[in-house]
């Protein structure tokens, strides 16, 4: 997880843990969180859905199927509908990284820390370079307010 993070949102290791244990309403204010969420292309995202949706609707289904089988868990969308929606939301502000994190919080900390990588690499055949690269950071740095979501919930659990 964390060399995905250090790859796609170019954050050293000492950054990335000083992030996760962070409440998720500070993370999310924290000046250099919202310069990294600003800093994403919606222009191009918006442009090139159809290029994720294509990819989306390719990868999930066996990334779903890892997640139940490999990973063990139960709650997972029955088609990769839902993502593709739910970017198109949030980049129409629409929809809220806090509701991001909700719809996830069934989903176990070390869960959601091994999927990080794949999910990101789901982009890994998309041939325009300028593309790929913007939805891989895109998918990033949702998985790192994800990340940050998921350890607070394991954090108050225990």
């Amino acid at each position: 997880m964390q060399a995905t993070f250090q790859q796609y949102l170019q954050l050293d290791a000492p950054t990335i843990d000083s992030l996760l244990p962070l409440e998720l309403t500070d993370f999310l204010a924290l000046p250099a969180v919202t310069e990294l969420l600003g800093s994403l292309n919606a222009g191009l995202l918006r442009e090139t859905l159809p290029t994720a949706g294509q990819v989306l609707a390719k990868q999930l289904p066996p990334f779903y199927d890892w997640l139940k089988q490999e990973l063990g868990v139960d709650k997972v969308p029955d088609s990769p509908d839902h993502a593709t929606k739910w970017v198109v939301a949030f980049l129409n502000n629409q929809e809220s990284l806090t509701h991001l994190v909700e719809l996830h919080s069934p989903i176990p900390e070390k869960a959601l820390q091994r999927s990080i990588p794949r999910l990101v690499s789901a982009f890994d055949g998309v041939e325009e370079d300028n593309v790929r690269l913007e939805w891989q950071k895109t998918v990033a740095a949702l998985c790192l307010v994800l990340a940050v979501g998921a350890h607070e919930t394991a954090s108050a659990a225990t």
